[in-house]
């Protein structure tokens, strides 16, 4: 496949490939760091990614932000220059501290996305980290990059594109998802690269763009590269690998799910989530299971007035408790049949 490199500001991936960021603790310092010396870009998700420190419940943002600098700098060190990035969701209550931190400690680039990120280049300040907004229509890239650069007189470094057919949190409503499909998304992702070239014009710079949801091999890569992308993001696949940060059970959970196992859960983010049908996704489908700790994630959320904890079951899942836990996915996980390593998933995206 003929590609050319991921060039972000003065920075430079030698393989376009973003491994998207996957909370709580599935992608962190070894994900990252093992995608960043293969070449790609390395993401870190910063989402109560502290969730193992001893005193976390005491201490949850303290711990978090230990944990923010603690990772990049382990990634870092693994990288042998390669990318590292942080993905910060900006409906997190500590969203800025979380920035903050990840520039403090030497983060390549920061990614945003449940949400957009209207004051991200007054939180980076002058620092040469590249910051990049997650978008899923040409509306939200217009209001954002419009907003940029009326007030902050800049604009994005990147964007990424996440279609319905991604893992986690989708940047659509459950309709839009019943509608939706990889193929009648390409024409929004070509609104999309419209919209960004109005910024290159005015700020005379490259605007990389790369898109990701719901891609599982080579011919997907080509397909959404021959759009006009600069990249791809690629989440699920890299939780089967060897160097994914998450237990054995959840990688195990992967590779047994089938297409019937994926749903489209309500999540207290107050977005559709996409996530592997278990026990704990039939349970909340009947009852509201009651918070016990409230571990101060998200902005908006009333613990009195959610049908669960999404910390918690994370936390359960990431640590390999599947029977309690919430298990994030993509449209393709059935796909996915068995482990292998970071360097040979990315020749064989990339089709080399």
């Amino acid at each position: 496949m003929k590609y050319q490199p991921l060039t972000i500001g003065k920075k430079t991936a030698h393989i376009p490939i973003v491994q998207g960021g996957m909370g709580v603790g599935i992608s962190r310092s070894r994900l990252a760091g093992a995608v960043a010396k293969a070449g790609g870009i390395g993401i870190i998700s910063s989402a109560q990614i502290g969730y193992d420190e001893p005193d976390f419940e005491k201490d949850v943002q303290n711990c978090n932000i230990r944990a923010i600098k603690k990772h990049v700098q382990l990634a870092k060190a693994q990288a042998d220059q390669g990318l590292v990035g942080v993905n910060v969701m900006v409906a997190l209550q500590h969203y800025a501290d979380h920035v903050k931190a990840a520039t403090e400690a030497g983060a390549d680039l920061i990614v945003c996305g449940a949400g957009l990120p209207v004051d991200l280049p007054e939180l980076v300040e002058d620092s040469d980290i590249g910051i990049v907004p997650i978008v899923s229509s040409r509306k939200s890239a217009s209001v954002l990059l419009r907003m940029w650069d009326k007030k902050y007189k800049r604009t994005a470094d990147m964007l990424v594109i996440e279609g319905p057919l991604a893992g986690g949190h989708l940047g659509f409503s459950f309709d839009q998802l019943d509608n939706l499909s990889s193929l009648n998304y390409d024409q929004e992702i070509k609104e999309i690269l419209e919209e960004k070239k109005i910024y290159e014009q005015k700020y005379s710079k490259n605007i990389p763009v790369v898109a990701g949801g719901g891609i599982f091999d080579s011919s997907h890569v080509q397909h959404i590269m021959d759009l006009g992308v600069n990249g791809v993001q690629v989440a699920t696949r890299f939780v089967a690998t060897e160097e994914c940060d998450a237990s054995p059970a959840y990688k195990q959970a992967y590779i047994q799910a089938s297409e019937k196992d994926i749903a489209i859960i309500k999540s207290p983010v107050g977005m559709p989530g996409r996530a592997i049908r278990n026990a704990f996704i039939r349970r909340i489908e009947k009852e509201q299971i009651p918070i016990e700790h409230c571990f101060h994630c998200i902005k908006k959320c009333i613990p009195a007035k959610i049908p669960y904890c999404i910390t918690q079951a994370l936390i359960h899942a990431v640590k390999g408790d599947l029977e309690n836990g919430l298990i994030f996915c993509g449209a393709n996980v059935g796909k996915i049949k068995e482990i292998t390593t970071v360097p040979n998933l990315i020749k064989e995206l990339m089709d080399l």
